[in-house]
């Protein structure tokens, strides 16, 4: 039949099935999920209508500045992906393009992820209070700390879970409050014993934290090199370990005595 064809005939028609290919792959959905910068929430206030932080058994204190855990917003995990956002977005610095499986976990539906994100949520929120009244003295069963954080899920808010109840119920130790007045905000993980962990889309979180105020960003120390990637102007990184070191750190710039540390 090609034979029979005008050369630019034969062609069009031997170029049909790569371009039927080519777009096929432009719109099919791919493993990947486009996160942005999410909401930030000042653990120190309230969330809609109630306080973050509630603490029973113990006399707390009233705490000036903000301590804002931040998220990120991804394409959902039911989403279709294609290659023409996957390229669209690739090159955006406010934007950035995930396996969905670093997002999400793979092979569970959108109810049972869901459900994963608010235990994980509960465990960070109990591990929290753990660590603050472990590095407080503080009894847990004369103290009770109850944590309120609507619409938010996973365990990278645990480190300003466990800050926002150090500061207000012992402040920097000496009177004065955690943040010395100023917006600070962060991620990252926390156990029991006070151990800071590594999350994800830390560059995503500090857009978020400068966009909503922050000029202190507390990150986990082996997030440093992500989290300078496209630092926002005006946004300090101060790397973390433990809460221990966080305290340090905030307490130092509070008194302008000591050494911060840097990423």
């Amino acid at each position: 039949m090609l034979s029979r064809l005008t050369r630019p005939q034969a062609l069009t028609v031997c170029a049909l099935p790569v371009v039927a290919l080519i777009a096929t792959a432009v719109f099919a959905p791919l493993p990947f999920s486009v996160a942005q910068p999410g909401m930030t929430a000042n653990v120190l206030g309230e969330n809609k209508g109630t306080p973050v932080i509630t603490v029973s058994g113990a006399a707390t204190r009233r705490t000036s500045g903000q301590l804002r855990m931040t998220t990120i917003e991804a394409t959902g995990p039911d989403a279709s992906v294609s290659l023409a956002d996957v390229l669209g977005n690739w090159f955006r610095t406010d934007r950035a393009v995930m396996p969905r499986g670093s997002v999400y976990p793979s092979g569970d539906t959108v109810k049972e992820i869901e459900k994963h994100n608010a235990a994980q949520m509960r465990q960070s929120q109990d591990a929290a209070a753990q660590a603050a009244l472990k590095y407080l003295h503080l009894s847990a069963d004369k103290v009770r700390v109850s944590l309120e954080l609507a619409d938010v899920g996973g365990p990278s808010a645990g480190l300003l879970f466990t800050l926002g109840i150090v500061d207000k119920l012992d402040g920097d130790g000496g009177g004065g409050d955690l943040t010395g007045g100023r917006t600070i905000a962060g991620t990252g993980t926390i156990d029991a014993d006070g151990k800071v962990g590594a999350v994800g889309g830390v560059a995503l979180k500090t857009r978020a934290a400068r966009r909503d105020g922050a000029t202190v960003f507390l990150v986990p120390k082996a997030e440093c090199a992500d989290a300078g990637a496209e630092l926002p102007k005006g946004l300090r990184l101060v790397p973390v370990t433990t809460l221990k070191s966080a305290v340090d750190s905030l307490v130092a710039l509070e008194k302008g005595k000591g050494q911060v540390p840097s990423c």
